[in-house]
């Protein structure tokens, strides 16, 4: 698959550059073993100054070889999610649902809480949740939610859409549509698409959105303080 040529092409690429740089050094004439020594001791000192950016570049290795992140996975981070475009020794790029490119130091993809939405599966799964009026028939309010959702392109058929009966709120029923969809990036589009969809189909059959609404009653007398005044 493309992660998998992507790792195996960079790896490649350093070792036979390391290789090309280590043999024109030897065919200069120069000591290797007087250069090893020399070469220990200046990493001592550039390790002390540049402890991230190895830690940057053997993360950039680790991932290459464990493949936990991969070129065009869908990956949340710090509440962005983007689709990885490269995956460089230092740093990687990840381009954002708003087409900006996100430099990503490597050590944040291999110690940071990383969401990879597309690693096992090309499909992850998503909700819509809307709330109906009480005395709304509640087996009408899920066929039409599961209609909605299977005529939509971007919504898998496999595993289906089903709907939950979540809860009895203090003015509402409250109903989750959950399906299965490819389209990671655009999800927010498809749950939008869905949202007016629901929105025409409930007007179409009397089904009432709520909203909220307050009783307040008055200590000491039979009055009761409602949303249309006073009742006696």
């Amino acid at each position: 698959d493309q992660g998998s040529q992507y790792a195996v092409n960079q790896l490649l690429k350093y070792v036979i550059y390391t290789m090309a740089a280590l043999w024109a050094i030897s065919s200069l004439g120069v000591n290797m073993t007087v250069l090893w020594g020399g070469g220990a001791a200046l990493l001592v000192g550039l390790g002390l100054g540049l402890q991230q950016t190895f830690n940057d570049f053997f993360s950039g290795v680790l991932l290459l070889f464990e493949r936990s992140v991969d070129v065009g996975d869908v990956l949340k981070i710090d509440g962005k999610v983007g689709t990885v475009k490269e995956i460089g020794l230092r740093t990687s790029l990840v381009e954002t649902r708003e087409c900006i490119t996100i430099i990503v130091p490597n050590s944040k993809l291999v110690t940071d809480k990383v969401v990879n939405w597309s690693h096992y599966d090309e499909a992850s799964r998503f909700d819509v949740r809307v709330n109906v009026a009480y005395g709304s028939d509640t087996k009408l309010v899920k066929r039409i939610l599961l209609k909605v959702a299977m005529e939509h392109p971007a919504i898998n058929e496999q595993p289906s859409p089903f709907v939950r009966f979540t809860d009895f709120g203090t003015s509402h029923l409250s109903f989750q549509l959950l399906f299965y969809s490819r389209s990671l990036i655009r999800i927010e589009d498809v749950q939008s698409d869905l949202r007016f969809e629901i929105d025409v189909a409930f007007k179409e059959h009397n089904i009432h959105i709520p909203f909220p609404q307050q009783v307040i009653w008055l200590k000491g007398n039979d009055n009761k303080l409602t949303d249309e005044g006073f009742k006696h």
